[in-house]
């Protein structure tokens, strides 16, 4: 009973946060407030239920602005939908094929730079309605947007800024009184009430609120605001024609799904693996990713927008003691209830207040300390690739960011890679009064794996042995793998030993290694190649 009921509060606790937190995200992606509610209740209980974290919260995340503002603006609500319903098939597919343990492979320079990007592109999107600035067209790219606010610094509404900015000092300040009640509750609730009383009283001053940006309809019920039904099913692609529903439409929504899927699995792997050190639990991350694509496939039939495991509620909901997955099923019920009775009063919430709690849940998600910390100890390759997946996240998009991110990481780490490998010339080290190595004869040792990058280097040594050299033996025994490139190397060397009638010995060579050699056709113990099991062996043959 004591176990429910510490579940039981953190989920009240963690809905608290949530409720505010989802309206912001959603209003920030350009979509009404309640999608974001609808995401929460959904992906809430379904990823709780079929993930494998018993603690981890699902719903809309802040990593998620960037890549869904422009999918909103060239296919409206009805386009991320579709989209988010083909990125819960993609996540659905990682699980099955059991890629989650993959997708831990992204260095860390990549995900601090685009997170990093993203809080930002948040940060900046969020000075409009901080400062309450008019601006009838907020599309572009960021570039576009920036300047497009320094514009309009004209329109600045001083009510609009004392309201975020009161807002954002209780935010910040707020947790320093070591109070158990949520700092938004604190800062939202107060600065609401102050906003109504405000609005009653100098109704000439109006200060903008959901109720007052935002209306609805749902069959016959029109309203502004929030509506107060707390869920409605329909289909993602409903408003569609047939003639829109073709192959150049999915081509068109195919690449937002994909990097939807992608970040959601890295955003939900990573809170996995936060909350797996803070509790000690044991994540399964293809479970993880199934239960992440479940949720992402149902959402979109309730107007939900794409989901994934939000770290900030994950920490609360662990700090609130919660053991088990009732308190995300709990935090679920609860923003639906709060929709059902107290609809009408959320839609009060200043859109200034919201744009203060995006700007510190920006701070908190750029991983500012990091960031810096990367760039003052990590070696300079690993702070190329922090600046290109950054400067690329803000100025282009996350996709690009990531793929020209990884593929810098991917070079970086076949340069290490190459320069783990040597080949060396070791003659002296085995001349001794019992073995007697010939003057035409040299050792050479190679160190490290084979691929495409080191084979040429190899290549290049062996095959500038001079003339009088009339055999060479070539140690393997440090070499743990070879790839296609290497073994047509190498076999470009037997047949320019061949031809030359020099003599190659082959030593140390593992058993994985052998068997590439034999499917490629190279057969060992004829005059010009032999293969011996070490140096010594090879010697021994030699001194006969």
């Amino acid at each position: 009973m004591k176990t429910f009921k510490l579940n039981l509060l953190s989920g009240i606790i963690v809905g608290i946060i949530a409720l505010p937190l989802s309206m912001a995200l959603a209003i920030a992606i350009g979509v009404p407030p309640q999608n974001g509610l609808y995401t929460a209740i959904i992906a809430g209980i379904i990823a709780a239920y079929f993930g494998s974290s018993k603690i981890n919260i699902s719903g809309p995340t802040a990593a998620f602005v960037v890549i869904l503002i422009p999918i909103v603006q060239d296919f409206g609500l009805k386009g991320l939908l579709v989209c988010g319903l083909l990125s819960g098939f993609f996540l659905l597919l990682m699980g099955v094929l059991k890629l989650g343990n993959l997708i831990e492979l992204i260095p860390y320079p990549v995900t601090v730079g685009f997170t990093s990007g993203i809080a930002v592109v948040i940060a900046t999107f969020q000075i409009k309605d901080f400062f309450g600035l008019e601006i009838n067209d907020f599309t572009g790219h960021f570039h576009q947007k920036v300047i497009t606010i320094f514009e309009s610094f004209h329109t600045f509404n001083p009510n609009e800024f004392i309201v975020a900015l009161s807002t954002l000092l209780i935010l910040i300040f707020w947790p320093k009184t070591k109070s158990k009640i949520p700092a938004p509750l604190v800062a939202l609730g107060i600065v609401t009430i102050a906003v109504v009383l405000f609005n009653n009283y100098y109704p000439q001053f109006q200060i903008s609120t959901i109720y007052s940006s935002f209306h609805y309809q749902i069959g016959e019920i029109k309203g502004n605001g929030i509506p107060p039904i707390p869920l409605q099913f329909s289909l993602p692609w409903e408003g569609y024609t047939i003639e829109d529903l073709n192959l150049d439409m999915f081509y068109k929504l195919l690449p937002h799904s994909v990097a939807i899927a992608i970040l959601g699995a890295l955003e939900s792997l990573l809170c996995a693996v936060i909350s797996d050190g803070m509790t000690g639990h044991k994540t399964d991350p293809n479970k993880e990713l199934i239960g992440q694509g479940l949720a992402n496939i149902a959402v979109p039939f309730f107007g939900g927008i794409p989901a994934t495991a939000a770290i900030a509620r994950t920490v609360v909901n662990i700090k609130s003691k919660a053991n088990s997955k009732i308190s995300s099923i709990i935090h679920a019920f609860f923003i639906f209830l709060s929709i059902a009775f107290f609809a009408p009063y959320l839609s009060y919430l200043p859109m200034a207040s919201l744009s203060a709690l995006l700007l510190v849940v920006a701070w908190n998600m750029s991983e500012f300390k990091h960031f810096i910390n990367i760039i003052k100890v990590a070696p300079k390759y690993d702070v190329y690739v922090l600046l290109t997946c950054f400067i690329l996240t803000i100025l282009l998009d996350m996709q690009i960011a990531v793929g020209v991110g990884m593929g810098l990481a991917s070079i970086l780490f076949i340069k290490r890679t190459i320069d783990l490998y040597s080949i060396n010339l070791v003659n002296n080290e085995h001349n001794s009064k019992e073995i007697h190595i010939p003057e035409d004869t040299l050792i050479y040792n190679i160190n490290g794996p084979m691929f495409f990058g080191a084979a040429q280097q190899a290549l290049k040594t062996l095959l500038d042995t001079e003339e009088e050299i009339k055999t060479v033996i070539v140690n393997l025994e440090n070499v743990s793998m070879m790839d296609m490139t290497a073994l047509v190397a190498f076999k470009s060397i037997i047949d320019n030993f061949q031809k030359n009638e020099k003599k190659l010995i082959i030593t140390g060579v593992n058993n994985r290694i052998l068997r590439k050699f034999h499917k490629l056709g190279i057969t060992f113990d004829t005059k010009e190649l032999i293969l011996r099991q070490n140096i010594e062996a090879a010697l021994k043959d030699l001194d006969k």
